[in-house]
């Protein structure tokens, strides 16, 4: 009996044991489980706080030519309204494509200069006094002019001065793709008119320096026309009274006692009469004398001149570009003039 109850006890033992195992294992693999679950948890909140790969971002490529417009100094723009000139981003594709096969100024010897005209233009619908740039170009086969006029009302005669002395001059133009290449400066055929002076420097410049900079206008002479100065019978008058009397007096058209007559209703004190008198005569007597030097000059100019340049004379061809109308910018059509200035007359072309 004895041995029956310990065979028992032993089997209960093992039965005992084989269960805590059972058990054991049991727990083992659920803790095997839940280790797995929460390595796998991290694991997702792993991948789901990366952030997705950002889409790369894609500029257009520079046009050869987007920055002609730019690099050409607008000749006779006050220097406060540059920053108004470049605050549209104003498009002059119809310049670039000039250059292209086919275009106006393809294969061409070009020289470019800049000014601005403000116009009243209207832009999302609100009227508003913009600066419009706008860049001429002067096919020929030499520099149209070493030389810019400086003239204004205020200035009582006008000047004709180097460009170098203006701190301008024509330089190669090179075009985006060629820019690192110093040979390309060699082989140009676009002249822009540049213009060395920093505004930083105008504050140490006197007043009347400064104000030359915006009195200047791109200067050009024809030797094969009769300049309309040479015709002129206009003379300006600014004569010293006080106030300043300012006039223009035509030699054949004004009858000078009844010019001088009709001031001194207005402008012209009696006693001052005579000398008014006086010293329109002597602006008469300049301006004659001026007029006989230019047909001189003009005569000898051309007696020198080579057929080749006066050929050169007689095919050079000046264009006027206007920028091209975008939604973001004013649309400028209805303002375009052919006319350049004084002393270029008018463009053959308005583009």
């Amino acid at each position: 009996m004895r041995k029956k109850a310990s065979s028992k006890r032993k089997l209960s033992k093992k039965e005992e044991d084989k269960s805590a195992e059972e058990t054991s294992v049991k727990e083992s693999t659920e803790e095997e489980h839940k280790e797995e679950s929460r390595k796998a948890g991290r694991k997702a909140k792993r991948i789901k706080a990366s952030k997705p790969e950002s889409e790369p971002e894609f500029f257009p490529d520079k046009r050869n030519l987007e920055d002609l417009w730019q690099q050409v100094f607008p000749v006779g723009t006050e220097w406060d309204q540059l920053d108004l000139v470049y605050q549209y981003k104003w498009n002059f594709s119809n310049l670039e494509n000039a250059f292209e096969e086919g275009g106006e100024l393809h294969g061409q010897n070009v020289y470019l200069f800049g000014c601005t005209e403000p116009q009243l233009v209207f832009f999302k619908g609100e009227g508003k006094v913009t600066c419009i740039p706008v860049v001429v170009a002067v096919v020929s086969p030499f520099p149209p002019s070493d030389k810019i006029g400086i003239n204004s009302v205020q200035r009582e005669a006008e000047e004709i001065v180097p460009m170098k002395q203006m701190k301008m001059d024509w330089v190669p133009y090179i075009p985006l793709e060629n820019r690192d290449s110093q040979v390309e400066r060699l082989k140009s055929q676009i002249f822009i008119l540049s213009c060395t002076q920093r505004r930083a420097g105008l504050r140490h410049m006197k007043i009347d320096r400064v104000k030359k900079f915006e009195y200047c206008l791109p200067y050009f002479y024809q030797p094969l026309q009769e300049d309309e100065l040479e015709q002129s019978t206009i003379v300006q008058i600014l004569f010293p009274a006080e106030p300043p009397v300012f006039c223009e007096f035509d030699w054949e058209l004004d009858e000078l006692e009844e010019f001088a007559d009709n001031l001194v209703k207005e402008d012209l004190a009696e006693d001052q009469k005579d000398a008014f008198k006086d010293f329109v005569k002597e602006k008469v007597r300049e301006g004659k004398k001026a007029n006989r030097e230019a047909r001189e000059a003009r005569k000898k100019a051309l007696q020198e001149m080579s057929e080749e340049t006066k050929a050169a004379f007689q095919n050079m061809k000046f264009y006027k570009f206007y920028p091209v109308p975008t939604p973001d910018t004013p649309d400028v059509s209805n303002v375009k003039a052919p006319f350049i200035n004084r002393y270029y007359g008018k463009a053959h072309v308005v583009l």
